[in-house]
């Protein structure tokens, strides 16, 4: 991102920040996240501590939704002329870096904000997300802020008792994420205050109860598949599991987990259970037949088209020039499906003897296995760990000197923190941190000699 000099709107001294005024999708698949988390565009002032979002024109672009979306700040108070002499070069940038065949109508149709919330309101409604849901998300986040910052736990259950309604998935859902965050970030006191709100609220709400009930009805139905399969797992015995679970989301839990069992002869069983049957026992079978036959195909109709996005996908990367800049763009929509997709491909092109697809999908195997290498850091702290003394671990750090860096150094205390907040195996930690005190020997002695 280009770096610009500007004055604090606060105490006017001089400042750099960074600008990115232009968020397109179809080259930069993180652009709308940067965007909607307002993480952009932001300066600050290290004379007087303002921190604030900068008024600069942007323009934002998703090829899929086919929106064109330009935001001009009213305060900059420019004419219309010159609001479109700014934004023009950056329309032009949208339009080039798309081929041919990919530039519709909208392009030259682009939708004017007025306020920088109705550019983020305009993005979610697209991802179907209206405005009276996000007021509803907002409203559960200053529920949970407000439970933070009520240190009694009688007071907190008041504070429950008078929100039940907010109690829900999403709720939950915001609890996860924090609770993952603070652990992922070493703040143990953080995570176990949020995993304690977080048990108040599944055991003093009738949501939360419910949601207890099915999580262990979950588990015990998986025990009992995994006790079942040391001894074989049939069909009658996964029909028998299956038949005591009550609560809807506990056998969707299950069935995704059992989805190859839950096959034609499966069902075949089951319908000649049911014409055996009479009475309450038919009926039951029943209602399961018809809940398992609902399950499993909202779950490959889910299943596939994930598939058909991984061969979408698959497509588009083989058909462009660089697949190293490519496969990078792509590489968080990289999943199990996607090497799924190759597989499949693979075998098609071997099939029909097509010999360039064969060689273009070896190379972007080659590409991905690349790219997606953990970094040469990590290697060398995973020979360190492998080690089978301290002598050995001396020679590894002398042989790759160049490589004990500060940023390797910071790659180890944070890998530390995180096994120590989850709890990982003292013996594990004892080593890591002994590879922490010889690289950082090893650093200041190197630093020393410099």
């Amino acid at each position: 991102m280009p770096r610009i000099q500007t004055t604090c709107p606060r105490c006017h001294q001089p400042i750099v920040a960074e600008v990115q005024q232009l968020f397109d999708i179809n080259t930069d698949p993180t652009a709308k996240q940067r965007l909607l988390s307002r993480s952009t565009n932001v300066s600050q002032c290290q004379a007087c501590g303002y921190e604030g979002m900068m008024s600069v024109p942007v323009v934002y672009h998703d090829p899929e939704k086919e929106l064109l979306l330009t935001y001009f700040p009213p305060e900059l108070g420019l004419p219309v002329n010159e609001q479109e002499r700014q934004i023009g070069p950056l329309i032009n940038q949208v339009v080039n870096a798309l081929p041919a065949e990919k530039r519709k109508g909208y392009l030259f149709r682009p939708q004017t904000m007025l306020t920088y919330q109705t550019l983020i309101d305009r993005i979610l409604e697209a991802d179907g997300i209206t405005k009276e849901m996000m007021e509803a998300q907002q409203k559960r986040i200053n529920l949970i802020q407000k439970l933070i910052t009520t240190p009694a736990p009688e007071d907190r259950k008041k504070v429950i008792l008078d929100n039940t309604e907010l109690v829900d998935g999403n709720l939950f859902a915001i609890f996860s994420t924090l609770i993952e965050s603070a652990s992922m970030q070493g703040d143990e006191k953080s995570a176990q205050m949020l995993s304690a709100i977080n048990k108040e609220l599944l055991e003093q709400t009738e949501f939360g109860r419910e949601l207890l009930a099915q999580n262990q009805e979950a588990q015990t139905a998986i025990k009992a598949l995994q006790e079942a399969s040391k001894g074989g797992l049939t069909r009658e015995h996964l029909l028998n599991i299956l038949l005591e679970i009550k609560s809807l989301s506990a056998l969707t839990t299950v069935v995704s987990l059992t989805r190859n069992g839950l096959d034609y002869q499966f069902f075949q069983s089951l319908t000649e259970r049911i014409e055996k049957e009479t009475g309450e026992i038919k009926q039951k079978f029943t209602d399961l037949r018809e809940k398992l036959l609902k399950i499993t195909r909202d779950y490959d109709l889910e299943v596939n088209k994930h598939i058909a996005a991984a061969e979408k996908l698959l497509d588009t990367i083989l058909a462009d020039t660089d697949l190293e800049e490519s496969v990078k763009k792509h590489i968080n929509e990289i999943d199990e499906f996607f090497s799924q997709a190759i597989r499949t491909a693979f075998d098609k092109a071997n099939q029909s003897g097509d010999t360039a697809r064969l060689e273009k999908i070896q190379k972007l195997t080659s590409v991905i296995e690349k790219v997606s290498a953990p970094p040469p850091e990590l290697d060398l702290i995973q020979k360190l760990v492998d080690a089978k003394d301290e002598g050995e671990r001396h020679k590894i750090i002398e042989e790759n000197g160049a490589m004990i860096t500060d940023e390797l150094l910071q790659a180890l205390n944070s890998i530390i923190a995180e096994g120590q907040s989850r709890k990982e195996s003292p013996e594990l930690i004892q080593v890591l941190e002994s590879i922490y005190k010889e690289a950082l020997r090893f650093s200041m002695e190197k630093k020393l000699k410099g």
